[in-house]
């Protein structure tokens, strides 16, 4: 089945969450590397076709080593591959992307809390629902990934 085309049906929702998305990679004191690690966190929980593949085709370019980038789905066991904030990052984001079951508990909050402070806390959760605004876009409308046979 077709499905719209929400940058063209919708485009000033799409500008709105573009101003979103820019300000979260522009914006804040947030390493690049980091951002995108958290966007393709955060699109393999919602299974997000299209944004997993363009965040691992980021991350790569970015110089992290395809090693890397294929065991971020499973980093809690690969922890040794990733730095003390990209961990707090990636925890922070399963918590806030799960809010249904997790409700962000006062644990959850305070680690991330230690290691961010505030003003990257909010920043770092903003990027957690921007993504996770577009990839119920993404999946909804069924945007194709970049990826060839």
């Amino acid at each position: 089945m077709n499905r719209a085309n929400w940058f063209a049906v919708a485009p000033e929702g799409a500008k709105a969450i573009g101003a979103l998305h820019h300000y979260v990679v522009n914006g804040t004191n947030l390493p690049s590397t980091l951002i995108h690690l958290v966007f393709l966190r955060v699109s393999q929980i919602n299974g997000c076709a299209h944004c997993i593949d363009i965040h691992n085709r980021d991350l790569i370019k970015e110089g992290m080593s395809v090693d890397k980038a294929v065991l971020v789905s499973v980093w809690h066991e690969a922890g040794y591959l990733f730095t003390e904030q990209e961990r707090a990052a990636l925890a922070w984001a399963e918590e806030v992307t799960r809010v249904s079951e997790t409700h962000a508990s006062d644990e959850a909050y305070a680690a991330a809390l230690a290691v961010f402070g505030e003003k990257d806390l909010v920043d770092l959760t903003l990027t957690i629902a921007a993504m996770n605004a577009i990839n119920r876009l993404g999946v909804s409308f069924r945007l194709k990934p970049r990826a060839r046979n």
